[in-house]
């Protein structure tokens, strides 16, 4: 018998300009299949992906993310749909016994195509966002010998043009369909000449026997305190045969324990009959788990996947066909909340305070793959966040992304194809009425839901980005996606007692982005704002009036490397600074600055120039590494600053954006290339789940708790450092306990009220339990006094400190995990600095603080040894890590991507702290990779390891 399952078409690929084949389907997958030639049309083809993707991969047009080249790359506005509109062609074997079925499944196309197998015609219909699965049993060589397959791929129908100047959206004509809107272009990201057009997510050829599965529906439900829980499923069977099929369908739900090893938590079996030809919805007798390990959002606990097993085995035939799928028990809340009016989430019954970021998706050109989502979602796991917002004019994001959102614990909000720009606003006005087809809206929209309904992570749906779909639509999704009783407060009438009958009936339906809790409520443009800010105003009551801000933006300014990466040299000039009679600067970009959608660090009235602070940089370095000083203040203040008003006066907010699907140039965390800017680090240090901070409007030191765990016999230490190396001042707040989900203030930072106060100075902020100095959360911080900025830290540089590196490295294969440390081994007059902020002289907790600060041995073995040479004593500053392949000859050596346990660090005088780093080598590289530290002090920098 042949092996019942799934098996991916993901290779052997062609693909031709559908203009350029003289052959119709039915010839080419018959007599003249076609093949690679000099003269032939067909090129090696990406799939998944698209025309763009294809095209690239064989170099027939320059790469768009580089530097102006995309302006070179026909559009299909003046090119005519017919010149995107390609055919993709490959072969493969598939083996079927007697009573076995064979389906051909696209889990993706857009927009629409004729499928061609073996001569025969299937006409998929439209929609970009919808499934399409071809019962082709009858069609396939029975004989075990290759099956030709063409498919030919049309544009969206209305792909729009871009108006001369941009917009958001272009012309908005793409929303006339069911289609992704960012491909016109928009204020972050340049338009996609292709529209995306091809056959852009998985393909496969899936084995059954006579009875399938389809999209069951898992739902856990939660008594006596979460102590009890029930898995509630239903499936649709279908019996492709014509006799009647005697089933017994199996449910098996089992725990991963450690090492490997796995528990059978639940076996239970049912029989069922299904008619010839039919279809029937199957739900279970609830199955009864005792204490399940529940799932929990990142920062909130451990994030338990059970997998559920789902078989069915047919009489006189044997197993039919299997579902897996890994299943989080958990239940998740939202209402408004009343002190806020703030959206609020509960997870398992407990509040969380959202701290997360918009996603567009992971590439432009759709290049998706299971190692980017990976990387992508493990970085947003790494910056503390617990929520990533999936923007409306994007994607129905892949089960791949949703899986990795599963491991590592971050909620989704999953908007559909709704943006206000293109659906009902813009220049020129957009059509209100959202798409031609509603129905096939609502068919897209169905079926995303049953595709990603299993997933714990996913929080809730909404139905567009600043705007409500059409009201037919509208009203549709609020009736499809009701919750179910035992999800709700208000209880329904309804005829259905199991939850998983439902479309979904498990999480909540918000009708736009800026509804029913989120931004002012009413659907005004209350979001924003989306540039630099003075770092202080985060925190002042009266910078946002809200208790939920679904977007909030500022500057992402990327490091030189990536720069030079993505642009001739003509793109690496920097910014002319004009001054204006007011006194503010005006940043006027280069071209290919302003092509990748720079935002400026200045806004020209209201806040100065923030990578002036620093002085007037000299070239792309100097540049780009100011602005890693300003991403680092501007993104870990806007985090502080809302977690200062948890509770009180917010619920959450998240942040546009957290990263580019090219090479922008605004509003990101990491870069197109996953190199991460210094706000990534910002935003981990501030929204760790226990938090030290100052309050720079108050100037309190606080903490902020977000656990539900209550923090008893801590202390914080604060210690100022001046230029000179010295600590003028330093205190202790003992004695101190942090209620959970609750913000601590302690007491005023002083220092910058004395007389002796210094213009630039850095202040460390601990907090530690008393008993055993363990720290729980360190904070630092480079501050000036009022009136004054940063232009000390230039001289600063020359500095000469006095480091130590030990690096510990363990490979297995190309993987490399690494354990360094970095110790800051110059000294200051410490007895003679050492005072507190009421002028007494404070040795102990100073011989404390270094006392803390382990050193390891230098004659442990496997332990590599680095120390750099200085006389002065002080801080190392803005210190970071870099990988490189020490084989590479071109300009770019970066390994990228680089998992850092933390990165931009610095370290006051005596100070160590251990950094664990891992990647991989690229593939066929003998020497080992080169590990670099360099800093504000360090700018040439020095291998660590390598």
């Amino acid at each position: 018998m042949a092996e019942i399952g799934k098996t991916l078409l993901d290779s052997g690929w062609l693909a031709a300009r559908s203009t350029e084949v003289n052959e119709d389907g039915e010839k080419l997958t018959t007599t003249n299949p076609p093949s690679l030639g000099p003269k032939s049309p067909w090129i090696e083809a990406v799939v998944p992906g698209t025309v763009l993707g294809t095209l690239l991969k064989n170099k027939s047009i320059p790469d768009p993310f580089y530097g102006l080249e995309n302006e070179t790359i026909t559009d299909i506005a003046d090119s005519g749909r017919d010149y995107y509109t390609f055919c993709f062609s490959t072969h493969f074997p598939c083996k079927r016994l007697l009573n076995q079925y064979v389906h051909l499944n696209f889990r993706a196309i857009n927009y629409s195509a004729e499928v061609y197998l073996n001569g025969h015609k299937i006409v998929l219909p439209k929609g970009m966002f919808r499934r399409h699965t071809l019962d082709v049993t009858d069609i396939l060589h029975p004989d075990n010998k290759d099956n030709l397959l063409a498919v030919i791929v049309h544009p969206p129908d209305h792909p729009g043009s871009i108006p001369p100047q941009g917009g958001q959206g272009g012309d908005h004509e793409i929303g006339k369909d069911v289609a992704a809107q960012y491909v016109e272009g928009w204020d972050w990201i340049c338009p996609i000449r292709d529209r995306n057009t091809g056959i852009w997510d998985e393909v496969s050829i899936s084995v059954t026997g006579p009875v399938r599965i389809i999209d069951p529906h898992l739902v856990s439900t939660f008594f006596d305190d979460y102590e009890r829980a029930y898995l509630h499923v239903t499936a649709e069977l279908e019996n492709k045969s014509t006799w009647n099929a005697e089933c017994s369908v199996n449910i098996q739900v089992t725990a991963e324990l450690e090492n490997g090893v796995c528990l059978v938590e639940h076996l239970h079996t049912e029989n069922v009959l299904i008619p010839a030809r039919g279809h029937i919805q199957h739900t279970f007798k609830p199955l009864y788990i005792y204490k399940p390990e529940l799932w929990w959002p990142n920062g909130m606990g451990k994030q338990n996947l059970y997998d559920v097993l789902i078989t069915v085995a047919v009489k006189e035939f044997g197993e039919s066909d299997s579902w897996m799928q890994p299943f989080g028990f958990r239940k998740i809340e939202s209402d408004i909340d009343s002190v806020t009016g703030g959206r609020l989430f509960k997870i398992n019954g407990e509040p969380i305070f959202i701290r997360g970021g918009n996603w567009i998706l992971s590439d432009g050109l759709l290049r998706l793959s299971k190692e980017r989502y990976r990387t992508d979602i493990k970085f947003h796991a790494d910056m503390n966040m617990n929520m990533i917002r999936c923007w409306g004019g994007g994607l129905a994001e892949r089960p791949e992304f949703y899986h990795f959102c599963d491991v590592y614990g971050l909620l989704v909000w999953q908007e559909f194809w709704i943006t206000g720009d293109v659906d009902g606003r813009g220049d020129p006005v957009s059509n209100l009425n959202g798409p031609l087809d509603h129905d096939l809206f609502l068919l897209c929209a169905r079926d995303t839901v049953k595709l990603l309904r299993n997933h714990p992570s996913l929080a809730l749906w909404v139905g567009g980005n600043e705007q409500v779909p059409p009201k037919d639509i509208n009203e549709a999704l609020k009736q499809d996606l009701r919750l179910h009783p035992y999800f709700t407060t208000q209880l329904l009438s309804d005829k259905d007692s199991d939850p998983s009958v439902y479309l979904d009936g498990t999480r909540v339906y918000v009708q736009g982005s800026m509804w029913d809790g989120f931004a002012d409520g009413k659907g005004n443009f209350t979001d924003g704002p989306y540039e630099i800010q003075n770092p202080e105003d985060f925190f002042k009551d009266t910078y946002y009036k809200y208790g939920f801000n679904p977007e909030v933006g500022s500057v992402g300014m990327p490091v030189a490397d990536t720069i030079r990466a993505t642009m001739p040299p003509e793109g690496w000039e920097i910014p002319l600074f004009k001054k204006g009679s007011d006194g503010f600067v005006e940043e006027v970009p280069n071209r290919m600055w302003d092509y990748h959608k720079y935002i400026p660090y200045s806004k020209p009235g209201k806040v100065h120039d923030q990578i002036l602070m620093y002085g007037v940089p000299d070239n792309l370095d100097d540049f780009c590494l100011q602005a890693q000083l300003v991403n680092y203040i501007q993104y870990r203040a806007l985090f502080e600053g809302w977690s200062a008003q948890m509770w009180t006066k917010y619920t959450g907010v998240l942040i546009w954006k957290n990263q580019n699907p090219w090479t922008g140039l605004r509003g990101q965390f990491y870069d197109h290339l996953l190199d991460q800017t210094a706000s990534f680090y910002g935003c981990r240090s501030a929204a760790e789940p226990v938090h030290v901070q100052l309050n720079l409007a108050s100037n309190f030191v606080e903490v902020v708790n977000t656990t539900p765990k209550e923090l008893s016999d801590v202390e914080i230490e604060a210690s100022v450092w001046d230029l000179e190396g010295n600590c003028p001042y330093s205190k202790v707040f003992n004695k101190l306990s942090a209620p959970p989900k609750k913000v601590v203030k302690t007491s005023e930072f002083k220092y910058p009220k004395s007389e002796t106060a210094k213009p630039v100075y850095f202040l460390l902020l601990k907090l530690y339990h008393a008993s055993d100095k363990t720290v729980i959360s360190r904070n630092f911080y480079w501050l000036h006094l009022p009136g004054k900025d940063y232009t000390l830290l230039e001289p600063y540089r020359k500095k000469q400190i006095r480091l130590k590196t030990t690096c510990n490295a363990v490979r297995v294969g190309p993987d490399y995990e690494l354990e360094i440390n970095v110790h800051n081994t110059s000294r200051a007059d410490l007895a003679k600095n050492a005072i507190h902020d009421e002028g007494k002289r404070d040795m102990g907790l100073l011989q404390k603080l270094f006392s803390r600060c382990g050193v390891t041995e230098d004659s442990k073995r496997g332990l590599k040894v680095v120390e750099m040479e200085g006389s002065d004593p002080g801080v190392a500053f803005f210190l970071r890590f870099s990988v490189h392949n020490a084989e590479a000859e071109k300009q770019d050596t970066r390994i990228l991507p680089v998992h850092y346990s933390d990165n931009y660090f610095s370290l006051v005088p005596g100070e160590s702290m251990s950094f664990k780093i891992s990647f991989a080598a690229p593939t066929g590289v003998k020497k080992p990779p080169r590990v670099m530290l360099r800093g504000w002090n360090y700018p040439d920098g020095f291998t660590v390891f390598g």
